[in-house]
Parts: structure tokens; sequence; C-alpha cells
């Protein structure tokens, strides 16, 4: 029996027509909402230690954490919406993001300036290694939206680790 288009749209009401395979809807879509959720967690990081910042370097590193974090920001709709431009979910609360997160969270009373800077250096170091994982699934659909957005994100995740690196570096 034949299902009409009608009653297809009712069914999955979510579904986007796409010319991607459903394998390929489930993987990208999978691998976007993973880096989602970690870019949620690094976002939430950032601004934890950019309010809670303190020490001889306070103004520049609040303003560099606060910087970071717009730019963390967004990218957030963007991959949220390229997940479901090619036919899939993502992300619809925190505890789902909880739940898909790689990047550990610090919910420590007091971190010290240079330890803030030195976690969000290798975090960020992580999360260009998940985008690069996401860019091998999009590119093993021939996915190249997303290949190309996610290039740019990695671009940008090698700016931020670089300036935190070079912020914590000692002179001598």
């Amino acid at each position: 029996m034949t299902t009409s288009p009608a009653k297809e749209r009712q069914m999955a009401p979510l579904r986007t027509p796409t010319d991607l395979g459903a394998d390929a809807t489930r993987d990208i879509a999978a691998a976007l909402t993973g880096v989602l959720a970690d870019m949620f967690a690094l976002y939430l990081k950032t601004k934890n230690f950019h309010w809670h910042m303190s020490g001889p370097h306070f103004r520049d590193y609040h303003l560099m954490l606060d910087e970071q974090g717009e730019q963390i920001f967004a990218t957030t709709d963007a991959l949220a919406e390229r997940a479901r431009k090619v036919g899939g979910t993502t992300l619809r609360s925190i505890g789902h993001a909880a739940r898909l997160q790689r990047l550990a969270d610090n919910d420590a009373d007091y971190v010290t300036a240079s330890d803030m800077l030195a976690e969000l250096a290798e975090d960020n170091r992580q999360m260009t290694g998940f985008l690069r994982a996401a860019h091998a699934v999009c590119e093993q659909y021939n996915d190249v939206a997303s290949t190309s957005l996610i290039e740019v994100w990695i671009d940008e995740t090698e700016r931020r680790s670089w300036f935190l690196y070079e912020a914590t570096r000692s002179n001598h």
C-alpha cells in the first residue's frame, strides 16, 4: 500500500525534504548535534570564567572571554539549523545537551585566571577535534554546505586556542 505525500508529512512532521539519503540525514544530524552540545558547554564555561575572572589582567581576560563567548554562541543557531536543513532534528533541552556533551564542566568555586585560560585552551583544542570528526561525516555524504561551515568554525576554534595559549605563556 502506498502512502500519500500528505500522509507522510503528517506521520513525520519534522522531516525536511533533502536530496541526502536517510543514512546521511541520521549521521550528519547526529554529528552536528553532538558538536552543538559541546558548543553550548564551551559557551557556558567561557561565560562562567568571564563572570568569575579575577586578578591583575582582569580587564584583558574578561574582555577576551566575552568576545570568545559571543563567537562560540554565534555557531549554535547555525549548527542547529543545519541539522534541520539536512532532514534531522537537534537539541531540545539543557538535559539533552548535557547527555551529549563531551567537554567537561567546571563548577569549582574558584579557579585562577591562568587555570581558566589553560582549561579553555584545552577545551578549544578538543572542540577542534570534534569539528574535524563532524567534518569527516559530512564529507562522507558530500554535504558541502556543512563542511564549509565547519571549516570556518575550525579556524575560529584554532584562533581561540592560540589566543588562550599565548595569554598563558610565560616570558622566560
